[in-house]
């Protein structure tokens, strides 16, 4: 018996001798390769974390710092895991365009308990499945009635701002992020919430919070368990976040499918031409009545309540911060610059000849070179500086290969500015999006809207949303802003944002 014992013990330790052996040898081996990119040194267990133990308004600058330093392409460590950082559009493009390397980094998944795994977040076979049913919904007859909506909260967004409008510096931050929220909510699930109206609600509290509690985990590895992220204050306060969101969806969801219920079965095509008569004026089309419809013609593979509210909450999170973002980025470059803004409001009066009518679609569609402005903005200012994948297997970039499994950061902000892609790459310039210039470009040295297999669904919504905004405000007002680019602490949140807000002076436009 002794000696069965003894044999059994010492296979047992053979065993784990040869576990760790394996697995040291593993990470000797990742270590050796990836440190053969240029980076910062890296300390134990930490990796390069240690950096970022200051203010959250001093992220931004480090990771800009850092590029300037090691960048095109470099790595550092999160803890123990590698990321590669790239910011070279030839690269962008080997991750972009590849069909394999689709997952999402690890800072996704503290997004999982709000959005779950939805187009944002999701991968492998169901979101496959679901980008397929969705894609097709997004077309021009449903953004023509999302358009309506657009208008209408423009024009409350209008009145409000005429209180401001006495030339007297003041953040317009919150008013356009009011009239997006009021804009989405109506668009993604057909119900008003009345933001700009109510600014304490509930709802528009949670969204602000659970956004800015999703981004201090991520960056402070101590909260990532979730067994001690919940017992702290900031995790108390996410789960009355989510209970209040997901509360929220689940109630819309039920009364939407009681609708439709009560519709007689009719189909998108007939709700979309019939859509005053049968939802009323305010009960409009909405995202989450396409996802039904799809959902109901999917052929077995229907969508359940939890899976639908996944998709209608990261509609809400993607559809009005990322615009509110562009939007004020637009207004404070064209503050900046009055030569391009005085170029706006001429295209303006020559579509509506002074006529105070709604814009159309067709006006919208004319508005030529407000569109390059907002594009050279975002340009400057994505609305999403950065993006997170996985590689799915080594993959070569120039002399360096890189091991499957690395984190991979896309710094869109820095792509952006690529000096032999873009001349002046630090200055506005609406010209930079004449046909001629955009042809001599790489194809992916501009992707506000990444690119790709994951490209943004909802990338056409964006831009007739921050179109109609832009003129509804530039058509009655004249901005000027208040501070320098210099001046502005950028902020590398979920979106990036400036601290201080957009500080702007508005006089009205005789």
């Amino acid at each position: 018996m002794e000696l069965i014992t003894l044999m059994l013990t010492t296979t047992l330790l053979a065993f784990i001798v040869m576990y760790f052996f394996t697995h040291a040898n593993k990470r000797i081996q990742l270590v050796r390769t990836m440190n053969k990119l240029p980076g910062p040194k890296e300390y134990p267990l930490v990796g390069n974390s240690l950096e970022l133990a200051v203010p959250r308004n001093q992220f931004f600058k480090i990771f800009d710092d850092r590029t300037r330093k090691w960048g095109p392409i470099f790595r550092t460590w999160e803890g123990p895991l590698a990321v590669l950082h790239i910011t070279r559009p030839e690269h962008a493009e080997i991750i972009l365009a590849s069909s394999k390397h689709i997952d999402k980094s690890l800072v996704y998944t503290f997004l999982h308990p709000w959005l779950g795994t939805g187009l944002l977040t999701g991968t492998g076979a169901k979101w496959h499945s679901h980008r397929k049913m969705i894609t097709p919904t997004f077309h021009f007859k449903i953004l023509d009635i999302f358009q309506e909506v657009f208008v209408e909260k423009c024009q409350l967004l209008v009145e409000k701002l005429k209180s401001k409008a006495n030339n007297e510096p003041f953040d317009i931050y919150p008013f356009i992020t009011r009239c997006a929220l009021d804009i989405i909510c109506e668009t993604a699930m057909g119900t008003e919430i009345n933001a700009q109206e109510k600014t304490d609600s509930d709802y528009v509290r949670a969204i602000y919070d659970i956004s800015e509690l999703t981004l201090k985990r991520s960056f402070q590895p101590w909260f990532w368990p979730d067994l001690v992220f919940n017992m702290t204050d900031y995790g108390k306060r996410y789960s009355e976040c989510l209970s209040v969101l997901h509360g929220f969806t689940t109630r819309v969801i039920r009364e939407r499918k009681a609708l439709r219920s009560s519709s007689n079965g009719k189909h998108i095509e007939q709700t979309v031409d019939e859509d005053a008569e049968l939802l009323g004026k305010k009960k409009r089309l909405a995202f989450l009545d396409l996802l039904l419809e799809a959902s109901e013609n999917s052929n077995g593979s229907a969508l359940t309540d939890i899976e639908i509210r996944e998709e209608v909450d990261t509609f809400m999170f993607e559809g009005h911060d990322t615009t509110t973002a562009g939007i004020c980025w637009t207004l404070f470059l064209l503050g900046s610059h009055p030569e391009y803004q005085d170029k706006v409001a001429e295209e303006l009066n020559n579509i509506f000849q002074g006529d105070n009518r709604l814009a159309t679609m067709k006006d919208l569609n004319d508005m030529k070179y407000l569109e390059r402005c907002i594009k050279d903005s975002l340009r400057l200012f994505p609305s999403v500086p950065f993006i997170g994948r996985t590689l799915k297997e080594d993959t070569s970039f120039d002399n360096y290969q890189v091991p499957k499994g690395t984190l991979v950061n896309l710094q869109i902000y820095h792509i952006h500015r690529c000096k032999d892609q873009w001349p002046n790459p630090e200055k506005f310039d609406p010209d930079n999006f004449l046909p001629e210039r955009i042809s001599k470009r790489h194809p992916y040295a501009y992707v506000p809207f990444s690119a790709g297999p994951r490209n943004c669904i909802g990338q056409k919504f964006a831009l007739l949303e921050e179109k109609t905004m832009l003129s509804a405000i530039l058509r009655n007002y004249r901005v000027e802003s208040h501070e320098k680019f210099e001046d502005l602490t950028l902020m590398n949140e979920l979106i990036l944002r400036p601290e201080s807000g957009i500080i702007l002076k508005l006089t009205p436009r005789s």
